[in-house]
């Protein structure tokens, strides 16, 4: 199945990780890299944005 831009966009764009808990967070990418949003569940600033997978050999 061939993704496409909104579907991409509406999936990855502004979401990201905490790397503690694994929760997902959608937020403005500046005001994560300035400190200002933390996690819900476990209130940590360590978030990382949201990976892409990538399928090989299909």
């Amino acid at each position: 199945m061939s993704r496409f831009k909104e579907a991409e966009a509406r999936i990855f764009k502004n979401v990201f990780i905490c790397r503690k808990c694994k929760s997902k967070i959608k937020a403005d990418p500046q005001k994560i890299k300035l400190g200002k949003i933390k996690c819900r569940k476990c209130n940590s600033k360590n978030l990382r944005p949201k990976r892409k997978d990538v399928k090989k050999g299909v």
